[in-house]
């Protein structure tokens, strides 16, 4: 939480994940200093406007600045986690290994799957993560490194 904003108690949150269900009313979020449960939230200038139970004045929401907020891990089967990929064997839908993933880099366009040899490979060719194995359809030439 960055900073508390009017005299509402509302605070300024910057999320770091496009699930916005994790601001929803009701939902309950994890500080160092306890848990939080959210009264209320609204989108605001690229952040969000956040109101917690208990926080009911710019006082006291004061007090949150500088919290981190952590959330249970979602179950969703359709999602492809960061930790997930971080050290799969990145294998080509022909059965051609490329190496292992170290690390996941945020760009605009798409995030990008860092090998250890340094190739990028954008993650929307990522098929399928199962077993340590994340399997990638590439367009011909994109390992080329003529």
């Amino acid at each position: 939480m960055t900073r508390a904003h009017g005299i509402r108690g509302e605070v300024l949150v910057e999320l770091v994940t496009d699930r916005r269900e994790r601001v929803a009313p009701g939902m309950v979020l994890q500080t160092d200093r306890g848990d939080l449960t959210v009264r209320s939230s609204r989108p605001h200038q690229g952040k969000w406007l956040v109101m917690f139970d208990g926080y009911a004045d710019r006082t006291t929401a004061e007090g949150l600045q500088g919290r981190v907020l952590r959330a249970e891990p979602l179950e969703d089967p359709e999602a492809l986690w960061v930790d997930d990929l971080i050290g799969t064997e990145l294998v080509e839908a022909d059965g051609t290994r490329r190496g292992r993933v170290v690390a996941v880099v945020e760009n605009p366009a798409h995030d990008l799957l860092e090998l250890e040899s340094g190739a990028l490979v954008p993650i929307v060719f990522v098929r399928s993560c199962v077993d340590g194995v994340t399997t990638v359809q590439v367009p011909a030439g994109l390992f080329d490194t003529d």
